[in-house]
Parts: structure tokens; sequence; C-alpha cells
């Protein structure tokens, strides 16, 4: 090697490596973008800001983020593109700088009844190789601890074709942890017969109360013809065996009216065709049916644990995986922390590293055996943070939707320490958020706006928090906006008690919750607030529960068709030019039957990232031209479904497009701070507050008297959330009593009541450490939201 020096070297410039420390992006226009162009500094934490609607998550998500993943895809061999999700090309003309960008989103983790915290995360895997390899007595591979994998023995002879053929005698095992009788779901499902039928009828009578069961088609035929037992005889009556062969008898071939039909037992029958499926794909009434008719007990087996008895008798200083799984992570992780074994030492030190990680991020409370279903936004987020957390990996683009959901004004600061920490190891943070705890870290802000929907699309500002805050913006005006406590609080027309609740980590809380006011449950997270809301409330008539799950719809539903707005519109059509309302709904006979009402052609590209083209015939409208001809107050079916919400409440207001019942869906809308959306907006494209006020919206016409709302201020800009406050003002006096979980102080504030559950988290919680005034509350400063609520008010 030369040992020769370089001399009279210059200290050289910048090379030009160094000098790609932005992402540019120019001329963005998806979806309400008005050719945004931005730079954004790269090994930075950048917060985009802007009122609900404005464009935050097409720059964000939508654009950058879309762009990174879709360029990482394509370095990919065709074959294995054809396994992974087809990304479109964003709409912009320039993309300059981008690295590898990492979501961390806040969709909800499948509800599969065998996915746990434990089994989403590496947390489960590891605990498996490690009872495999420690555990007494001995039971197997780490397979054998595992309540997704059944235990399976075969033996036969397999045939090796080789030169002449010869058959082999092999047999073949494998140990699974699964429990035989729950397969692993820790529940068993039983049928309540008497949502089945009812037995003082007799079948002529109409008896069996199963959606689609009537006696009229051919259920009817098949009944009365089968010959097992007496139509016109009560059921109650029946004798042992005809009850039998009507709920169980095994699919038998019989003849009705010379035609060849099956006859099989109603519970069988129902368990193929309705229960086996997928809820939430049902129609609404059989959903309705098949939760009245279900009912879900713990496996009598497996305890609840999942695991097979011999998955359970192995143990590893007298605790099972089932116990370890069911342990608080933070417990679970000094427990790991005790066990010193020299030959797992790797295991164990990645392991603790991964339950740290839960109790860094502040997690601790969960355990692993938790479904992964019932984890809120914000704590499915934080699950998917913690693989990132001790990642090597740097110069990479992180991106947060709104990382704050879901926690305590106490928690916001831990989050805070945690974005920075990506950043300080030289990783780009995105963060869309609307807190001004969270907005304050900041090193650059986007702020977007001015307004949502067609009015937002554009940047307001770009540069420092202390910019912002002395702009002119909207977001810039309203971040230090406090909320005063009420001098005055209503006084409760009644209660609503809980006795006794002690679902999840509640610990037999007895609490009165006045009613006919405006309720405010908080506390940190996992003190057990939405067990107590949601888990221990007597399920009475008029209780609505309003949560930010998704809507179940194609791309095809809208607000309009979601609300049953289109309703009426479609017969003010179809009164004023005297056709038939079914033309002007783009999923009947008005469909362009080009592209059949979807606006857009999509063509798959198999292992390409298949495109959406605006179908030509309509140009994108979804309805064949001579619909497009009719027209209600000048304007026709497309025109009024591209309208924005606020633009349609005045359009039906008055004149000869006035529709009262449409005006009045609308005026709802409006309330709940939908305004600016546009009436044909795919449902697929909210994000989880605006579903939520969209659901709202529909149950505020309903005969509900108790309102339960799960933090109603995610995703609300600040600007919006006294808007927010003054719709369940309204709520509260037009007379219907609102129950809100909740961590902003300006909704804790405005309450009447507030109910602080905790101190801590998972055992640390679960039990009442304040109920009263708000001001109360302030004055003690007994817990850690008093503090931070009299911080808020400046007491």
């Amino acid at each position: 090697m030369s040992t020769a020096k370089r001399t009279g070297a210059q200290p050289s410039a910048q090379h030009d490596a160094d000098s790609h420390d932005l992402i540019r992006v120019y001329g963005a226009r998806v979806n309400n973008l008005k050719d945004v162009s931005v730079e954004i500094p790269k090994r930075r934490l950048t917060v985009f800001t802007g009122v609900s609607g404005s464009g935050k998550s097409s720059l964000v998500f939508d654009t950058i983020a879309a762009e990174s993943q879709r360029l990482i895809n394509e370095t990919y061999s065709a074959f294995v593109q054809g396994f992974m999700p087809t990304l479109a090309r964003p709409e912009v003309d320039v993309l300059e700088g981008l690295t590898t960008a990492i979501i961390v989103d806040q969709q909800r983790m499948g509800a599969d009844p065998r996915s746990t915290v434990g089994t989403a995360t590496d947390a489960n895997a590891m605990l498996r190789i490690l009872f495999s390899r420690l555990g007494k007595p001995h039971i197997g591979p780490p397979s054998a601890y595992s309540f997704n994998t059944a235990s399976v023995r075969a033996s036969g002879a397999i045939t090796v074709e080789r030169g002449a053929k010869k058959a082999v005698k092999a047999t073949y095992s494998r140990t699974g942890g699964m429990c035989t009788r729950c397969e692993g779901r820790g529940t068993v499902s039983d049928i309540d017969l008497t949502q089945l039928y009812d037995d003082s009828k007799s079948l002529s009578e109409g008896a069996l109360t199963i959606p689609g069961y009537s006696m009229d088609g051919w259920y009817g035929r098949i009944f009365t013809g089968c010959g097992f037992f007496d139509p016109d005889k009560p059921i109650r009556k029946y004798t042992k065996k005809e009850l039998h062969d009507l709920l169980h008898k095994e699919p038998t071939k019989i003849k009705v009216e010379g035609v060849n039909l099956t006859y099989e037992g109603l519970i069988p029958k129902i368990q193929k065709s309705m229960l086996a499926k997928d809820i939430d794909a049902l129609q609404p009434h059989v959903r309705a049916f098949v939760e009245r008719a279900m009912t879900f007990t713990t496996c009598p087996e497996c305890d609840g644990t999942r695991l097979s008895e011999g998955a359970r008798s192995s143990k590893i200083k007298k605790i099972s995986i089932a116990d370890a799984c069911a342990m608080e992570i933070r417990d679970l992780a000094e427990w790991v922390r005790g066990l010193k074994e020299p030959t797992v030492a790797p295991l164990l030190t990645a392991l603790q590293g991964t339950l740290d990680s839960f109790v860094e991020i502040g997690l601790g409370y969960l355990s692993l055996d938790r479904p992964s279903g019932t984890l809120s936004g914000g704590e499915a987020q934080r699950v998917k943070m913690i693989r990132h957390l001790g990642s090597s990996l740097t110069d990479v683009t992180y991106v947060f939707d709104e990382p704050t959901t879901g926690l305590h004004p106490h928690d916001i600061s831990r989050m805070n320490d945690l974005l920075l920490r990506l950043r300080d190891k030289g990783n780009t943070v995105l963060v869309v958020e609307h807190k001004p705890q969270a907005i304050a870290i900041a090193d650059h802000v986007v702020d977007l706006g001015p307004g949502a929907g067609t009015g937002g699309g554009t940047v307001c500002f770009e540069g420092t928090v202390e910019g912002l805050r002395a702009g002119d913006t909207v977001t810039g005006r309203h971040l230090g906006d406090r909320t005063a406590l009420k001098e005055t609080v209503r006084e409760p027309t009644g209660t609503l008690r809980i006795r006794g609740a002690s679902t999840h980590n509640l610990q037999g809380v007895d609490v009165d919750i006045p009613l006919g006011v405006l309720v405010v449950v908080t506390g940190v997270a996992g003190s057990g607030k939405s067990s107590l809301v949601h888990g221990s409330m007597p399920s009475e008539e008029g209780v609505v529960s309003v949560d930010q799950g998704a809507i179940r719809g194609s791309r095809r539903s809208n607000p309009a068709t979601y609300t049953g707005l289109l309703d009426p519109i479609r017969k003010a059509f179809a009164k004023a030019n005297g056709v038939k309302p079914a033309l002007f709904s783009a999923n009947s006979e008005g469909a362009c039957p080009t592209c059949n009402g979807a606006g857009v052609i999509f063509t798959d590209l198999a292992m390409m990232a298949g495109v959406a083209v605006t179908c030509e015939d309509c140009e994108g409208k979804r309805f064949q031209a001579s619909v497009l001809e009719y027209l209600l107050g000048g304007r026709d079916i497309s025109e009024v479904l591209a309208m924005s919400v606020t633009e349609a409440e005045e359009f039906f207001a008055d004149g000869e497009a006035r529709i009262p019942a449409a005006h009045k869906i609308l005026t709802r809308l409006a309330d709940v701070g939908l305004g600016y959306l546009s009436l044909g907006q795919p449902l697929t494209t909210l994000s989880g507050g605006e579903r939520q006020r969209l659901k709202l919206a529909t149950h505020m016409a309903g005969k509900g008297g108790v309102y339960v709302l799960d933090e109603p201020t995610t995703g609300l800009h600040l600007a919006d959330v006294e808007q927010l406050l003054g719709l369940l003002d309204q709520l509260v006096d037009s007379g219907k009593s609102v129950i809100v979980v909740e961590h902003h102080p300006a909704v804790m504030a405005h309450a009447d009541w507030i109910i602080d559950l905790g101190p801590g988290a998972g055992h640390d919680g679960g039990r009442i450490v304040f109920e009263g005034a708000p001001a109360d509350l302030v004055a003690a400063r007994s817990t850690l939201t008093g503090e931070h609520l009299a911080d808020y008010v400046g007491s």
C-alpha cells in the first residue's frame, strides 16, 4: 500500500455527495394539493400542520412516502413485485432527494382472533425458542409452544420416481401447541337457540327467526316436504329426535315435488352460511343476528390461554409460557432480566431489548397475549414503532401520522423523546400533528391550508415554530389557544350506575356517571378508560357508541350514500324530470356502462403497479351522458356529487333545489366539522377522525339518549376543536347525555364532570383517582391529569 502523501492539498470544498440535504417536492397535485412545492431538510424533524382536510396526508403519505415505496418496490424482480402491494405514481412534477420511507400509521392491526401483541412483534417467537431450550419438561421444538400450530401425525407410503419407481414407508409428525378444543382462539362459541326460533310457534306459523329463513320460499318447501317432523306442531312439543333433526341432522338427500334437494339441520347450515364468514363483511341485519345468536365463553380446556396441556406443563423457574404471555410486559421484562443462562445469552439480550422497548414507549402495561384487534389506533402505531427503535438503519425517512393520538399530556413528552432519538440517529422524521406540545419540538414546520378540501392544498407557512407562532396563519393564531374553565357547570338529570367493573385491568370500580351533562373520562394511556366506557357500561337501549373504526364499504361508497343523503336527492331529481330515481344512482341504471359507475377504469398490470385511468366516456362523472341532461336547480347529478358539504347546504336550502330532508343531513355534517368533504368522495380516503365524525352525524338523528365518543378530537386542528365543543354543547342542550373518552385539555376544561382513572397504567391503574368538576380537579392538582390541566388553564 502506498504511503505517499498528497502535498499542498487545500481543504476541499463540500463534496457533492454531501450537498443532497433536502427532499425537494415541486408541483404536487395529489388530491386537493394545488401545485405544491416544498423543500424539506433531511436529518431533521419536520412537522406538517393545518386544518383537517388541508392536504397534509396528501403531501406526506400520498406523495413523498408513496413515491419512495414505489421506487423501492421497483428494485425487486417482477416475480417478487407480484407479491407486493401495487402503488401508482403520484401526480407530481419533481421529487428529489428521497430516502427509504418507513410509514408508521394508525391503521388498526388485523382483528384475526389468533393475532396477539406477541405474535405481531417478535416477542412470542423469541419466547417460544427460549422455552424449547430451557423449559422443563422438554416437550419439543418452538412450534410445540405455538397456539397457531396444530399437532399433526401422518404415516403411509410415498412413491419416489427415480429410475425404477419404489415405495418408501414414511411417518411424519409435528408437535404444535394449539389447544384442540378452541383451536388456538382462547374462546369457544355457542349458539343461543332462543335466537333461532320461537318455540311457542310451529314452523308453518313462522317460528324461525333466522334472516332469510321464511316459509314462503324453498326453505318452506324443504321443511314441509322433508317428513322428519310435523311443520304444524309447536317446536316446544317436538320429541328429542324431531328437535335433533331440526337442529343437527347431517346433510340428507330428499325429494320435494319431484325435485332433488338436500336437507341439513339449522345449526350446521347457519355455521357454514353465516358464522364461518368475517362478521364485518355480513349485511347489517345478518350481522346483528349473528351477534345476538353467538355467545363466546372462555375455553374450559385451556382456560383461555390458547395452548395445549403439554405447552402449559413446561416451565422455567415455575413460569409456563402461558404465564409469561399473561404478565404485563414490564413484569415480564424483569423476569427475563433475572434469567442467567449462557447457552441462550444472545437470545435473552434480543428478547430483553424488545420488551424494554415496549416499556420505554409507554406500553409496559400491555401483555403479550392481548388480542391485537383490541388495541387502539395510537397503541397499534406505537407497537409498530417498536421494531424501529433499536434499528441500526440511518438516513431513513420515518413518517408518522399523529403519533400523540390516544396519549395523555404526560405521555406526549415521552413520545417526543422517541421522535427526537430517531432524528438524532441521522434519520429524517416527518410528522403530521395537531397538538401544540408535539409541534413545539419541530426543527422545521410546514403549515398547509388555509382552509380544507378545495379551500386548502397550498403552503401557508414554512419555517421554524417561532416563525409559525408569529405568522398570521390559522395554525399560528391558534397555537397559544387556551380554553377557560366553565364558571358554572350543568346539573345532572340522573345517573348511570356501574358496579364492580372488572373488565381488563379495572379493579372492581363502582361509579355513578351523571346523565344530561358533558362527562369526560380521562387518565394516562392504559389506565382503563375504554374498559370502563366500552366494556362495563350497561348495554341499555339508547346508548350510542361512536368509534373510529373503519366504515365498511367499497370505493363506490361515499358520504352521500353512507348518510342516506342520496335518497332524497335522487327522488328530487326524478320528480323534477319525470323519470325513475334509479337513473341517478351510479350503482344502478344511470351508471356509465364503460366504467360501471366507478368513474375510473382500473387496469391490472399483473406484477407491475395497476393503473387507474379516468373513464374517457363519462370523464370520471360516473353517469351516462343522457342522465347528465336532467337538471335540478341548474345542476346535474355529477355536479351535485362534486359539491362540498358547505356548498350543497346552501344549494339545497332554498329555490328550485330546496330539499329539507337533504338540507337537514348536510347541516349535521357541517356541524361535526365536515363542511369541506365533497359528497362523492370515496369513504376509503377518510381518516379515522373523519370517519368518527361522519358516524356521529348519522347517529345525531337517531333516538339515542347517551352518546359515547372515543377521542373525537383525533385529527382535529386547534381551530376545529372549538367547533367540536360547540357541537357537544348542542347535543347536551338538546337533552342528550355525552360521555367522551378524551385527553385534550380543551375538552377537559369544557366538561361538566370529569372521571380520572389511574394512577398509572395496567395493574397500576384501573382505579378512579378523581371524580368531580374540572375546577375541583385543577384546585386539588392531586393527579397527573390535574397537574397538566392546571398548567393548561394557567391556574
